[in-house]
């Protein structure tokens, strides 16, 4: 499967500016509600009916879930942490959760127009974002796409070429099976869409977007213009080297790589650890970002 990329930090965060901007320090005064407010909708988006969920009040962040996700199970631990603070607006993408399909493969591409034009039946003109994964894929790619959308990106384990994953993990995408899908995955999608053969068909698309991997160009990479975070674990899916190569391009660029695999420093429900805490989470590095002007 995915070797363990042989990367020990000797601090516990190192966080560098990619183009020579000050370095990122946490704060620990967040301000934590453990039930916040939600409400919840479907919109009508480019010929599907996409779900979203709306917390908290303030400048908008949008959250957007890894590649057979949910909101909850990307972003769960995180969103009563993140609540206080913003107007938290988390959705579900094509296939996904409570979000119904359309007779074509998944695509960054698609995926980007689809939580634009959410954005726009929201009246939302302008928002952060925060992308996990494959997530991260489509924060990027809205920046790409619809910058006049975009303030700041947070592209938390993004996989943008397909050197920059080991050969192991492109064999294992191209054998994999729908049994060796995580099981909280799947949990997670019947719990909201009780339906076997929806699950089985977001599986597919799924792993034939991996199988099929369309990697990012340098040009497009290069005319991002957003000011941008990229997020990485020093055990992920992405090699260290290769968020950082993708750091350099980013014309406005911060990077953070942090001890653990993919997902863990937010709480991905497939890394999170018995007996986590708030503390484990990169909320005050995301907030401390945010604040920037």
């Amino acid at each position: 499967m995915i070797h363990k990329i042989t990367i020990f930090l000797i601090v516990v965060l190192f966080v560098t500016a990619c183009n020579n901007q000050p370095i990122l320090k946490a704060t620990n005064n967040m301000t934590i509600n453990d039930t916040p407010t939600m409400t919840a909708g479907h919109a009508a988006v480019n010929g599907i009916s996409m779900y979203y969920e709306i917390y908290g009040e303030g400048r908008p962040l949008v959250l957007i879930h890894g590649g057979g996700s949910t909101i909850q199970t990307s972003f769960g631990r995180i969103i009563p942490l993140l609540a206080p603070h913003h107007q938290v607006i988390a959705v579900e993408l094509q296939a996904h959760g409570r979000t119904s399909d359309r007779n074509i493969e998944l695509s960054f591409e698609q995926d980007a127009d689809d939580v634009a034009a959410l954005l726009t039946s929201l009246n939302i003109t302008h928002a952060d974002i925060f992308g996990f994964s494959n997530g991260a894929n489509t924060a990027l790619q809205i920046a790409i796409k619809h910058p006049q959308l975009c303030r700041r990106i947070i592209a938390g384990s993004p996989l943008l070429k397909k050197d920059g994953s080991f050969p192991q993990f492109w064999e294992f995408m191209k054998q994999g099976t729908f049994d060796q899908m995580p099981q909280a995955y799947k949990d997670a999608f019947l719990a909201v869409t009780p339906d076997s053969a929806k699950l089985m068909t977001m599986y597919q698309k799924c792993a034939n977007r991996m199988i099929y991997f369309k990697e990012f160009s340098d040009a497009e990479i290069q005319s991002i213009q957003a000011p941008v975070l990229l997020v990485n674990g020093d055990q992920d899916v992405a090699t260290s080297q290769h968020v950082v190569a993708m750091s350099k391009l980013i014309p406005h660029c911060r990077l953070a790589i942090i001890p653990g695999g993919h997902g863990a420093y937010m709480g991905e429900i497939t890394t999170l650890k018995p007996g986590y805490q708030s503390s484990d989470f990169i909320v005050p590095l995301v907030e401390r970002f945010l604040e920037d002007d």
